[in-house]
């Protein structure tokens, strides 16, 4: 039996997509509903809620999907910190994804940088390049500070130890620096590269986005995995089967 999904931001973009690319994962969009719209007649008929709208719009769905017992996958952005906070709040009464980027490849691309920074260790000098289109309004992306953010948990590295850009006399590298780089140009979707610079050697791990449908994909699988889930906060790594 279908997954049936009850969509806030239904005439997004992104809404638009995960509609189309429901049927791929066993998922069905029972009702859509956007701007001036009320979800509450129809939250009854899904097994999960999916929130692709707007900031300010995302808590009164997820406060309508707790009330009702059903599982929330949050896709927006740009949530202020007591938004999200409260949002968050609501996973001790049903499962919740909330993350920022549902792409397959970006959250594997994730679990391998962490992997590699604990392995290879402070001799491989960590860079991080991202390039995007030139609409782009602003360096560096989401993902590559999410990239930037596991490195240095995985080695203990101050926030102020990251280096966007270089210019000028800038010295020898220390050691325990993350530089990042960001491009823009043309229609780039979105590319993200993560170099460990090591003595005699190199690693790069890469991913590169064509085509924005991948977040979407990565939305209904999650909708998908959560429907049924205890209540709790979950990630794509558990999605993935990634989770340590």
């Amino acid at each position: 039996m279908a997954v049936k999904i009850l969509l806030n931001g239904a005439k997004g973009r992104m809404g638009q997509t995960i509609t189309r690319v429901s049927p791929e994962f066993g998922a069905e969009v029972v009702a859509g509903v956007d701007i001036g719209d009320d979800p509450a007649p129809f939250v009854a008929q899904a097994d999960v809620v999916v929130d692709f709208s707007f900031h300010t719009a995302t808590l009164a769905i997820a406060e309508l999907a707790a009330a009702n017992g059903k599982a929330l996958v949050v896709g927006t952005t740009g949530h202020t910190a007591e938004e999200r906070a409260a949002i968050l709040a609501l996973a001790a009464k049903v499962p919740m994804i909330y993350t920022s980027n549902y792409s397959i490849g970006v959250n594997v691309l994730y679990h391998l940088v962490g992997k590699a920074a604990k392995i290879l260790g402070p001799e491989f000098n960590p860079e991080v390049v991202e390039m995007h289109h030139n609409l782009k309004k602003d360096a560096p992306s989401g993902t590559a500070e999410e990239i930037v953010k596991i490195i240095r948990d995985s080695r203990a590295i101050p926030a102020d130890h990251v280096k966007n850009g270089r210019s000028g006399m800038t010295g020898a590298r220390p050691v325990d620096e993350i530089g990042v780089h960001a491009l823009r140009g043309g229609d780039v979707v979105g590319d993200h590269t993560v170099i460990f610079a090591g003595p005699g050697e190199r690693v790069e791990l890469a991913h590169k986005a064509g085509d924005r449908a991948i977040l979407a994909r990565g939305a209904v699988r999650a909708a998908v995995w959560l429907a049924g889930k205890k209540p709790g906060q979950y990630g794509m790594k558990d999605v993935l089967g990634l989770a340590d």
